[in-house]
């Protein structure tokens, strides 16, 4: 909004007057708008860059006269313009050390003209502020994925006990470093999207939305019967080869004592995997996963030897 202060408190009644009258005339005339986000990415040389449009909405604004200053820590300074747009205008900020924030506030100064000449003008915004985060979510590598992809989660401030959820389901997530995560999707319902996010030690941070896509794979052979302490193969087969970071099968058994299995990973670029099956305690049961087909089993048989 446009303020027309009198520039020396001394002026006599009559250029008190003739201040206000201009005040009438030119309204709200001259505008600025932040163009800086309220909350920046830390980065590591701690230089911010406070961006602002400084418009005329008059003819009667003289152009070449607009001169933008940035009142930032108590101190003032000149703003440069930009090369991108006319009437934008910059100034790298370097950010003391501890710090994690910054007040400022925008001045312009400027001449409209009259009948009399012109007349210089002050206008200036209000106070603003601007927050300095270390932990934030740049993207996630893919917004779609089938269940078992591996995918990658893009940010900064990243710990080894943040852990990826969809919706309120936990994946089983890998700390690759504090700018990297990645996650396996787990074996939700397909054919839906959810809510991505990452939680931790810190604050909770939104991804965005993920849809998951169902996988289709067969299972051979379709039953298992062991005896104690045998193995026998088991291999799973998918249509196309596996993406980058491979992809899991979620496999999951209600006779966990009768079964001694890896996890199931088809590798990136392969399309089946070969894991052997031990039987442990005897028992009878079922190994549990999902397709694209539906939720499907294999079903296990454990005799003692």
């Amino acid at each position: 909004m446009q303020k027309t202060p009198i520039l020396h408190a001394s002026r006599i009644f009559s250029a008190i007057a003739a201040a206000l009258v201009l005040l009438v005339l030119t309204g709200c005339n001259f505008t600025i708008t932040n163009l800086t986000p309220d909350t920046v990415p830390a980065n590591p040389s701690q230089i911010y860059t406070v961006t602002a449009s400084f418009r005329s909405e008059t003819n009667r604004v003289v152009t070449s006269s607009i001169h933008p200053r940035i009142v930032i820590d108590g101190q003032s300074f000149p703003m440069t313009k930009s090369s991108v747009r006319g009437d934008v205008w910059e100034f790298d900020y370097s950010l003391p050390a501890g710090r994690a924030s910054a007040s400022y506030y925008f001045i312009c100064d400027y001449l409209m003209e009259n009948q009399v000449g012109n007349t210089p003008v002050e206008a200036y915004s209000e106070l603003q502020t601007m927050k300095i985060v270390g932990r934030y979510v740049i993207r996630s590598e893919a917004t779609r994925a089938p269940v078992g992809s591996r995918v990658s989660v893009l940010g900064a401030g990243f710990t080894t006990s943040d852990i990826v959820y969809f919706d309120q389901t936990p994946t089983r997530t890998v700390f690759e470093s504090p700018s990297s995560l990645s996650f396996f999707v787990p074996a939700v319902d397909p054919g839906r999207n959810y809510k991505l996010s990452v939680a931790g030690s810190g604050a909770s941070l939104d991804v965005g939305s993920f849809r998951v896509d169902a996988i289709s794979f067969q299972v051979t052979p379709s039953a298992l019967a062991l005896r104690q302490g045998d193995q026998q193969a088991l291999t799973f087969t998918i249509p196309t080869p596996a993406p980058a970071g491979g992809m899991l099968i979620d496999v999951t058994t209600d006779v966990p004592e009768s079964i001694i299995m890896p996890e199931v990973m088809v590798q990136a670029g392969q399309t089946s995997v070969t894991i052997p099956v031990q039987g442990g305690k005897p028992g009878t049961g079922s190994l549990f996963f999902k397709s694209s087909a539906g939720d499907s089993s294999v079903a296990i048989t454990v005799t003692a030897k």
